[in-house]
């Protein structure tokens, strides 16, 4: 018996499994088993510009402590327009903007957006004073509106730093609590994904914009950024089973490949840029769309991941296993 089922499956009685087809996962008259997400691209948008913002606030606060005028100034101002720019992709792609402010009306600690909406709240005003006073003009630097101002920007501008962490990494928490198995089965790494891509491009912003002789702290801080990201955005590829395929396929592979190349490229940029004015654009540059680029792909593997069945149910039954393995050794 045992040497006729070995000539049935290949002449070794222990690979059985060969005789069986591989398993392919279909749902019900074709149809996905998740709903594909109805976002375009105002929401990677939306959470490159929240992260570009929260690394702009950090390093003017750092900057403003240690004395960098023109590295401050920018920061301020890039924090400023990366909030704007992030609110505005939030609300344009609420389909109905006139309603964001009922997102306020409530306070949910279960939720992921009501938490970043409060977050978004407490961030916003520090931000706004901060970058007022930079933008004030010297007329009325001088009125005594203009001395308040100048008075508060320190201690708003702390106060935004101090929540920067939160802005920047709160939205990889609101998507990996969404039913797509590309964002929910990462939910360990995207945040410290999401923080080191905010930080590359908030230190690449101010490489860009302010001079070479005060911009050592964004060349760390892109460096530092840079690395986290490329460390742990290779978990995504290598720590995630079957779901690891969605990114390592397709758009978003090719989307996130390019991001590891220019975020590479723009880190060991940072370490020549202090000599170089050319050196510093040209690397700030390459680490911001680095940035972008990696939001972009981490959004187009979670979309592409609803589409196929076996994103959901290999990994189901992988939780349903471990759970039966640890109850029988119990």
């Amino acid at each position: 018996m045992s040497r006729t089922l070995g000539r049935l499956t290949g002449g070794d009685g222990t690979k059985e499994e060969r005789a069986v087809p591989q398993a392919s996962f279909r749902s019900y008259y074709g149809r996905p088993v998740l709903k594909e997400p109805v976002w375009d691209w105002l929401v990677p948008a939306y959470l490159f510009a929240g992260g570009l913002s929260a690394a702009c606030a950090e390093l003017a606060a750092g900057a403003d402590l240690t004395r960098r005028p023109r590295l401050r100034k920018v920061s301020r101002i890039g924090a400023l327009g990366g909030l704007g720019a992030s609110m505005y992709f939030l609300i344009a792609d609420l389909g109905r903007p006139e309603r964001f402010h009922h997102m306020l009306r409530v306070a949910k600690p279960s939720s992921p957006m009501s938490v970043g909406t409060w977050i978004l709240v407490a961030y916003g005003p520090g931000v706004g004073a901060a970058a007022a006073a930079e933008l004030m003009p010297v007329r009325l630097r001088r009125t005594v509106l203009g001395r308040l101002v100048g008075k508060l920007a320190r201690p708003a501008g702390l106060s935004s730093a101090a929540v920067a962490p939160g802005v920047a990494s709160y939205t990889a928490v609101l998507l990996s609590h969404t039913a797509v198995p590309a964002w929910n089965e990462a939910r360990e790494w995207l945040p410290f994904v999401f923080t080191g891509s905010a930080a590359a491009s908030g230190g690449g912003f101010a490489m860009v914009c302010a001079p070479v002789e005060e911009a050592e702290p964004a060349r760390r801080m892109a460096a530092i950024g840079a690395v986290a990201e490329l460390v742990t955005s290779r978990q995504l590829d290598e720590r995630l089973g079957v779901v690891s395929e969605a990114y390592r396929t397709g758009k978003a592979h090719r989307l996130r490949q390019w991001s590891e190349y220019l975020t590479a490229g723009g880190a060991l940029g940072s370490l020549f840029a202090g000599r170089s004015r050319a050196v510093a654009v040209a690397s700030g540059v390459a680490l911001v769309a680095g940035s972008a680029l990696q939001r972009l792909g981490i959004f187009e593997a979670g979309v592409e991941s609803t589409k196929d069945p076996k994103y959901v149910v290999v990994p189901q039954r992988e939780r349903v296993d471990r759970g039966r393995s640890a109850s029988s050794e119990q």
